[in-house]
């Protein structure tokens, strides 16, 4: 099992239980998450659900190991959901998400926050958007919603520089409301799960949807344009460089790559 679901007080928590692999998303985690998140939305007994992991990640984003299976084998088995799939459910998700960071975040691990209704981050965690240093482009609609959320020269160093984030700065920034203790992070999210899981789940689903109708054609042209250009770098000279030195276990040398990559 990938993904651990509880409920109580009409929150559903959902916990990426992966530890071994820092709740790294393969095929399967992708299609269990998005497979609870179309659950829940439809469940009249669940007002909000907050997010979060297990062990010492929050996520370490998508498993590369599997994606230079992925990029080398065009047989891989897929998932049901995939990525793709998973980002469709967190667009379309109607009710509050809370998300707790309560370790390392990277690539969906981070940019999952620009769909959070509401973040919070243990005071040592980290987030990071390594697309650059992976040879892709942005993903999840981020190149859209960072900038709106902490403007565009916060986004464009997240987004370009695949540097590390603190938990102080991802709150300077605004995308997270809240720093947490480690101990304190997940009574301190769901208490403020609870709290909006005690108001009637009709009104939570009309404020949302006036929230975020407006950009949800944006949000959908973002990730088409985002989704194009990572099949295109996807399996290119610096993909498969990033891949292969994380493989090896050594830094990615991109200065050897063709012109123009």
């Amino acid at each position: 099992m990938t993904l651990l679901v509880a409920d109580d007080r009409r929150v559903r928590t959902l916990t990426l239980d992966r530890p071994e692999a820092l709740n790294a998303f393969n095929e399967e985690l992708y299609d269990a998450t998005a497979d609870a998140l179309l659950a829940a939305a439809q469940d009249p007994d669940v007002a909000v659900v907050l997010l979060t992991g297990s062990g010492r990640a929050f996520s370490a984003g998508t498993d590369l190991l599997e994606m230079h299976k992925i990029a080398t084998d065009p047989d891989f088995p897929r998932g049901r959901h995939g990525f793709i799939g998973l980002i469709d459910a967190l667009v379309d998700f109607p009710k509050p998400l809370v998300v707790a960071v309560n370790g390392l975040g990277l690539g969906i691990g981070a940019t999952i926050l620009g769909f959070a209704d509401l973040g919070f981050m243990a005071d040592g965690a980290r987030l990071k958007c390594p697309f650059t240093s992976l040879g892709v482009a942005p993903e999840a609609a981020s190149s859209y919603l960072f900038p709106a959320l902490v403007g565009r020269q916060n986004a464009a160093w997240a987004l370009l520089s695949s540097e590390w984030i603190s938990a102080s700065e991802a709150r300077e920034m605004g995308l997270v409301k809240q720093v947490c203790a480690p101990e304190d992070l997940l009574t301190t999210a769901r208490r403020h799960a609870e709290a909006l899981a005690a108001k009637p789940i009709s009104s939570l689903v009309a404020v949302k949807r006036t929230m975020t109708e407006p950009h949800r054609d944006a949000i959908r042209a973002a990730r088409d344009r985002e989704n194009a250009a990572f099949a295109e770098l996807m399996g290119g000279p610096a993909n498969l460089e990033a891949l292969a030195a994380f493989a090896e276990g050594r830094e990615p040398d991109f200065t050897r790559l063709p012109p123009g990559w």
